[in-house]
C-alpha cells in the first residue's frame, strides 16, 4: 500500500517563496512608476509651462475613452495594491525570520551582507513615511508651507524646495530609496532565479547600483537646483 509523507515545513517554504515573488513583482511595478515619475519631475528644468503642460496631460490622457484623470486613478489603484502586497509580504517574511530565531546566540560581525541589505527594513519605513508626506504635500491636500497658492504644480514645487529643511527631508528619503533599490534589485533577481552563477550575481549587483543611482540621483536634481536658485518661478 502506497503511503504519502509530508515534508515538514514544505507548505511554509512554498508560502515564503510566493511572498518573495510577490515582493519582487510589486517592486518591479514601483521601479517602472518611479522612472516615469522622475521623467515628469525633470520637466521642471524646461520651465513653468512645460512642467504644467505635462501635469495636465496626465489628467487628460485617454480622453474621451477614459474620464478625466482616469489614467491617474488606474495608476493610483495599481500602486496602492502593489504597496499593500509589498508591505504585507515584507512584514510577514520579517516576522517569520524573527520567529525562527528561537534560541539566543551571540551575534557575530556580519561581513557578507551589504549596508543596503542591513538597512532594508528601516529604509522601507522611511520611504513609507516620506510617501505619506509627499502625497499630502503635492497631491491629496497640497500643502504650501510658504503660504503661497497650491493650484499651480510648478510654483508649488518651487515654493516647497526653496525651503531648505523640506529639501533636506526629500534628499534623506532619496538616500533611503537608493539603498532600498540597490538591494531590492539584487534580491528580486535572486528570487527570480537570475543569480545562479558568479557573473549573473555580479551583473545583478551592478544593475542594482545603476538603478539606485539613476532614480535617486534623478529625483534629487530638481530640489537641489531649486534650492541653489537655478530653477525659479
Amino acid at each position: 500500500m502506497a503511503t504519502t509523507t509530508l515534508v515538514k515545513g514544505a507548505r511554509s517554504t512554498r508560502s515564503t517563496i510566493a511572498l518573495k515573488l510577490l515582493m519582487a513583482a510589486s517592486g518591479v511595478i514601483f521601479i517602472g512608476f518611479v522612472l516615469v515619475h522622475m521623467y515628469g519631475n525633470l520637466k521642471a528644468f524646461a520651465g513653468h509651462d512645460a512642467f504644467n503642460e505635462y501635469a495636465e496631460h496626465l489628467r487628460e490622457f485617454g480622453e474621451p475613452m477614459l474620464p478625466r484623470e482616469g489614467l491617474l486613478w488606474l495608476i493610483r489603484v495599481t500602486l496602492i495594491a502593489s504597496l499593500v502586497v509589498h508591505v504585507y509580504s515584507a512584514m510577514t517574511l520579517w516576522r517569520r525570520s524573527a520567529k525562527a530565531r528561537t534560541t539566543k546566540y551571540v551575534m557575530k560581525k556580519n561581513t557578507s551582507s551589504t549596508f543596503s541589505s542591513r538597512m532594508m527594513r528601516w529604509g522601507g519605513v522611511t520611504i513609507l513615511l516620506f510617501l505619506v508626506w509627499h502625497l499630502l504635500n503635492f497631491t491629496i491636500v497640497k500643502v504650501n508651507v510658504t503660504g503661497g497658492a497650491t493650484n499651480d504644480p510648478y510654483n508649488l514645487l518651487v515654493d516647497t524646495f526653496e525651503v531648505w529643511w523640506l529639501t533636506a527631508i526629500y534628499l534623506v528619503a532619496m538616500v533611503a530609496l537608493g539603498m532600498h533599490l540597490h538591494h531590492g534589485v539584487w534580491s528580486s533577481a535572486q528570487t527570480l532565479g537570475l543569480t545562479n552563477n558568479e557573473k549573473a550575481r555580479r551583473n545583478a549587483k551592478v544593475l542594482g547600483g545603476i538603478v539606485a543611482v539613476v532614480i535617486a540621483g534623478g529625483f534629487s536634481l530638481v530640489p537641489i537646483f531649486v534650492l541653489a536658485g537655478v530653477i525659479t518661478k
